[in-house]
C-alpha cells in the first residue's frame, strides 16, 4: 500500500465530535476547499516528514507547473494554515517552505483515501496519472 509519508507520527485522537449529516458535509466541503487546485497535493508531498523546500527546488520537482500557478497555490496553502513560508533576509534572497504541524497531520487522511482508492473495484478505479 502507497503512503504519504512512512516517517510521519500521527497525533492521538483525544477529542470526541459529534456531527451532523450537515456539519459533516460541511466540514468535508471546507476541507475540499482548502485542498482543491491542481498542485496542491503534489506540493504536499513534496513537503511531507519535514521537507524544508526551496521555491526553486518546488519547481522543480514539480515539473509543469508555471512559477505564477506556484506561487499562486503555494499563498493559498500559506493563508489557510498549512504550509509556513520561511523567508532569510539575504542576496540573493532566499525562500523556503515547509508544512505546518496542522499541514503535516494530513498525513493519515491522504493514508485513508490511498487505501480508499486502491480498494476500489477495477471498473470504478481512476487510471493512473502520467
Amino acid at each position: 500500500m502507497a503512503r504519504a509519508d512512512g516517517t510521519v507520527t500521527y497525533p492521538p485522537r483525544d477529542r470526541a465530535v459529534s456531527y451532523t449529516p450537515e456539519t459533516a458535509a460541511q466540514g468535508v466541503q471546507g476541507v475540499i476547499r482548502v485542498l482543491e487546485g491542481r498542485w496542491k497535493l503534489v506540493i504536499l508531498f513534496q513537503l511531507f516528514g519535514g521537507q524544508v523546500r526551496r521555491f526553486s527546488d518546488l519547481e522543480r520537482a514539480i515539473p509543469g507547473v508555471s512559477q505564477k500557478m506556484l506561487i499562486q497555490q503555494l499563498r493559498q496553502l500559506e493563508a489557510d494554515g498549512v504550509v509556513a513560508r520561511i523567508v532569510h533576509h539575504q542576496v540573493p534572497p532566499k525562500v523556503e517552505y515547509c508544512l505546518t504541524e496542522w499541514g503535516q497531520s494530513l498525513c493519515p487522511a491522504l493514508d485513508a483515501l490511498l487505501a480508499w482508492a486502491e480498494d476500489a473495484p477495477p471498473g470504478v478505479r481512476p487510471p493512473p496519472l502520467g
